[in-house]
C-alpha cells in the first residue's frame, strides 16, 4: 500500500511541476511587452539622455548627476516590477506552502491516496488563481509605466 501511495505521489509531483512551468510560461508571455518597455524603450531614453550630458563645458560632477538623473526612469520601473512580481511569487508560494500542509496533515490522519488527490487539487487551483490575478498584475504594470497597448 505505501509503495502505491508513493508511486502515486510521483506522480502527482510530476504533474504539479507540469502546472508551474505553466504558470512561469504564462508570466513569461504576459509580461513581456512590459520588459521590452522597460529592457529597450526605457533603456533607449536612458541611453539617449546619458549621451546629452557628456558636454565638455559641464564638470565632471555635473556629468556624473546628469547620467544618474537620466537613469532614474529605467531604473524606478525595473524596481517598481521587480518588487511587484516577488510579491506575485510569495503569494503563489505561500498558497503552495498551504496545499503542502494541507497534504501533511491529511495523510497523517488517514492512510488511503486521497490525500494526494487533494494535494494536487488544491495545487491546482492556487495556480489557476494566480494565472486569473497576472493579467491584472500585468495591467497595473502597463498603466503605471505609461505603456500604450498599440502593439
Amino acid at each position: 500500500m505505501e509503495h502505491l501511495a508513493a508511486t502515486e505521489e510521483k506522480m502527482v509531483t510530476e504533474r504539479l511541476k507540469k502546472k508551474l512551468e505553466d504558470v512561469n510560461r504564462a508570466i513569461t508571455t504576459q509580461l513581456a511587452p512590459v520588459q521590452d518597455h522597460v529592457n529597450f524603450t526605457l533603456q533607449r531614453l536612458y541611453f539617449k539622455c546619458a549621451y546629452e550630458c557628456f558636454d565638455r563645458r559641464m564638470r565632471q560632477e555635473e556629468i556624473a548627476n546628469c547620467v544618474e538623473h537620466c537613469s532614474l526612469p529605467a531604473l524606478n520601473a525595473n524596481n517598481f516590477v521587480e518588487t511587484e512580481m516577488a510579491k506575485f511569487q510569495e503569494r503563489l508560494n505561500r498558497s503552495m506552502m498551504v496545499c503542502q500542509d494541507r497534504f501533511e496533515s491529511a495523510k497523517l490522519r488517514r492512510m488511503d491516496t486521497s490525500a494526494v488527490g487533494e494535494l494536487e487539487s488544491c495545487v491546482d487551483q492556487a495556480i489557476q488563481d494566480s494565472i486569473q490575478v497576472l493579467p491584472l498584475v500585468v495591467s497595473r504594470f502597463k498603466k503605471v509605466l505609461s505603456i500604450n497597448e498599440e502593439h
